[in-house]
């Protein structure tokens, strides 16, 4: 019992030479909630360090076999997240800057009382527990990629987020989305997370299968079941006990099989086509459908029971128009695996190119822009994905190419006044232009003075390059 209570309890190391010194500092933090680990050379230190990171520090710098100044540079280069509080009978400006330029957190000059050192630990571990948070915060809210699902959004930092906050419980989950969203991966990635990662997921695709068959598909049968039914088989019920069962397009299930599956879950009991004998597991049921779950209800393709049975826990996948910057993020990780499977050379796409893909609405999200990826690599050669190498439709799209005789040598000064086409200043209000003229004005005026390299003309404005094509092919359209 005292073992695991120390395990949970924070470590402090204390590194002093003086065996009575170190003694004296044992018995100040007597009464510390720390498990304290001493020890009197340098050498001992950076051992320990290989095999233990402490979260608390107390180094002495006038070792007998080093200066502890080598072990502050040891922590720093090493990136070793341990706190450190620097203690020194050396009372030198010198020495606290040089202790602080390695990271050191605070500072303690011999001697001290009892109080001075209970309170700098205190304090220390209070901001080493903070610095913990921060970087769990920043690991977890800012992840592009999360088992399968590939996406750095917005949206896809709270799927992630409540993928885990669901993924313990057995409670069953409905996924909804547009068709292609990737909502058989965030299954999987619910699976995964949970107690039963060791145990089968298995997957069905209700709109996959014919009606008929469906049941068997699910439950199994025994032999002569039916009609061509010349051997048992086992259903995705069997094969899912302990583990996972997904329902993949469970809208498009026949209303009949809906009733057999609300029993199911209720009892998780059920029985084979062709015999009255129940079986009993234990499955976790995640579903999902692109249809809305409601509407379906109302048109009566839908039992409402199943629905409220299934919903305990709703995730909404985004489609990819909504999800920001994550389509050229998913583009460029499938463009590099593509061109390994296919032995090409294409590494980046060229910045209309990836315009071109930013603005697109991707109407069949993931899927479809993996489909548009798989297609240039297959199709064309190169390094760089340029627009002529785009399928239909996107490459029926405007697009504005950059000139590449224009001079690259030419420094260009844009400046922002152009408030009248004779570009002198203003000397009446009847001379002041619509904003958006003034605008589109000063755009045009940039790319003509860039030799019309948008790109290039962008970067002066400091704007992106996506944000002027789309106010061209705006302007263009009205």
């Amino acid at each position: 019992m005292t073992d695991k209570k120390q395990e949970r309890q924070p470590t402090v190391l204390l590194v002093e030479d003086d065996i009575v010194v170190a003694t004296t500092y044992q018995l100040f933090l007597a009464e510390e909630p720390i498990n304290l680990i001493s020890l009197n050379t340098g050498a001992a230190v950076l051992a320990h360090l290989q095999e233990s990171i402490p979260n608390v520090i107390l180094l002495d710098l006038g070792l007998p076999d080093m200066n502890g100044m080598e072990i502050l540079k040891h922590v720093q280069e090493q990136r070793i997240s341990s706190a450190i509080i620097v203690i020194t009978a050396q009372n030198s400006v010198n020495v606290v800057v040089e202790a602080m330029r390695y990271g050191a957190l605070d500072f303690l000059e011999k001697p001290f009382i009892a109080n001075r050192l209970i309170i700098t630990l205190r304090n220390a571990l209070r901001q080493q527990n903070l610095n913990q948070l921060v970087d769990y915060y920043k690991q977890n809210n800012n992840r592009d990629k999360y088992h399968k699902i590939i996406g750095a959004s917005k949206p896809m930092q709270a799927v992630y987020k409540t993928i885990e906050n669901v993924a313990t419980s057995k409670a069953p989950v409905f996924i909804t989305g547009e068709s292609g969203t990737g909502k058989e991966l965030c299954a999987e990635a619910i699976h995964k997370e949970s107690q039963r990662k060791e145990q089968p997921f298995i997957a069905i695709n209700c709109a996959a299968i014919p009606k008929d068959l469906m049941e068997s598909e699910i439950f199994g049968h025994v032999k002569g079941a039916f009609t061509g039914a010349d051997k048992a088989r086992v259903g995705a019920a069997t094969l899912a006990n302990g583990g996972s069962l997904f329902l993949d397009e469970i809208g498009d299930m026949d209303m009949g099989l809906q009733r057999k599956l609300l029993r199911f879950i209720q009892t998780e009991t059920f029985q084979k086509v062709g015999t009255s004998h129940s079986e009993q597991v234990d499955i976790r049921f995640i579903c999902a459908t692109h249809r809305d779950p409601l509407t379906e209800i109302k048109a009566g393709a839908f039992r409402e029971d199943l629905y409220y049975r299934l919903n305990v826990i709703s995730i909404k996948l985004p489609s990819l128009r909504e999800r920001e910057n994550d389509v050229l993020l998913i583009a460029r990780q499938f463009l590099g695996s593509y061109a390994k499977e296919e032995n090409k050379s294409f590494v980046s796409f060229a910045p209309e190119t990836a315009v071109i893909l930013k603005d697109y609405d991707w109407p069949g999200n993931v899927r479809q822009l993996l489909n548009v990826i798989r297609h240039i690599v297959v199709l064309n050669e190169g390094e760089v994905v340029t627009p002529d190498m785009l399928p239909s439709p996107l490459n029926d799209l405007p697009t504005e190419p950059s000139n590449s005789q224009s001079s690259e040598s030419k420094l260009v000064e844009i400046k922002p006044t152009v408030l009248s086409p004779s570009n002198k200043p203003i000397t009446s209000p009847l001379e002041i232009r619509p904003l958006r003229e003034s605008e589109k004005a000063l755009i045009e005026q940039a790319i003509e003075m860039c030799g019309g390299d948008v790109p290039k003309a962008a970067m002066f404005l400091q704007i992106d390059a996506s944000t002027i094509y789309r106010k061209r092919r705006k302007w263009k359209m009205e």
